[in-house]
């Protein structure tokens, strides 16, 4: 049995990864400060005698005795990034920079979940891991952006400096229960969009392509990454290589959930990236990795899930 921290445990992907973990028979401490993560999401964890709650802001330190981190702490959705871009960056900087002092004083491994935003609006597609990125510093984005990369470049020079035991992981677009309704991002806006029949908002003429993996795929992906040979650090680009354009995304959403919901064009926003796929050549030479959910199926569980959320009103 390893102990195991998971930072932003109560988020969407956090819980889905203490749930895993839990599964697998390891020791489980969650942390979270709440800003985007929910009780809701691991109350169902709380009986489990391995699982514990630690309701702790990574931006300061943390004192614990674990075998591994996984540092998934920061709002990742614009909405929230952008509310309080102060807080956001300082969570990815500070965040790492506390869990990699952590890693370094008990010798524990530490996962970073990185971000496909590292790549900005990309100049090559789809987008390999030695590819740079196209950044703006400065504009709406850039607290979280540079925020992740600059968490990256943490973690690789204090495994070079240090020898702290780092593993990078560069996280596309995931979706699956327990997204939150208001958490802007584009899967779920459109679900409840089209559950509740209002308009479905599709920034700019809906051409611009993303490419969606299923959580479940996506926890395979970190947790493979995580236990993998010391000489991979990464970072490794974890998502689903199939793209879609977003006016497809809605279409396909309207059907699924038999809406009568019209879907409407805005302005697209500052430094929205037109393309977005991985290329997940690594990880499937190196983790025997690759997601094996397709979006229709993905999708219908997901809308099960914001059904109910929509009839009790949450």
């Amino acid at each position: 049995m390893k102990r195991i921290l998971v930072t932003g445990g109560a988020g969407f992907l956090g819980s889905h990864l203490c749930e895993r973990l839990l599964a697998e028979g390891e020791d489980v401490l969650c942390l979270d400060n709440f800003f985007t993560g929910r009780k809701d999401n691991i109350v169902h964890l709380m009986k489990n005698d391995h699982f514990e709650m630690i309701r702790h802001d990574i931006i300061n330190p943390i004192y614990v005795e674990v075998d591994q981190i996984y540092n998934l702490a920061c709002p990742a959705s614009p909405v929230h990034y952008q509310y309080n871009p102060i807080k956001t960056i300082k969570t990815n900087v500070m965040g790492a920079i506390n869990t990699l002092g952590l890693a370094k004083r008990v010798k524990a491994r530490i996962l970073q979940a990185s971000t496909s935003e590292v790549y900005g609006d990309p100049e090559i597609h789809p987008q390999n891991e030695k590819y740079w990125g196209r950044v703006n510093p400065i504009g709406i984005r850039s607290c979280y952006d540079e925020g992740k990369r600059a968490a990256e470049c943490l973690m690789m020079d204090y495994h070079r400096q240090n020898h702290v035991d780092v593993k990078i992981a560069r996280i596309f677009n995931t979706y699956g229960p327990r997204m939150a309704v208001h958490d802007g991002r584009v899967v779920s806006n459109f679900i409840v969009q089209a559950l509740r029949g209002e308009d479905i908002t599709v920034f700019g003429d809906g051409s611009q392509t993303r490419s969606f993996c299923y959580v479940d795929d996506l926890i395979e992906g970190l947790v493979r990454l995580m236990n993998s040979p010391e000489g991979l650090t990464g970072p490794v680009n974890i998502g689903n290589p199939h793209e879609f354009t977003i006016l497809k995304l809605a279409e396909i959403i309207i059907e699924l959930t038999g809406s009568r919901s019209r879907i409407v064009f805005q302005p697209l926003p500052q430094d929205d990236p037109v393309q977005r796929r991985p290329d997940i050549t690594l990880a499937k030479e190196r983790l025997g990795w690759e997601p094996h959910t397709e979006l229709l199926d993905g999708l219908q569980k997901t809308i099960a899930y914001f059904q109910t959320l929509v009839k009790t009103g949450a």
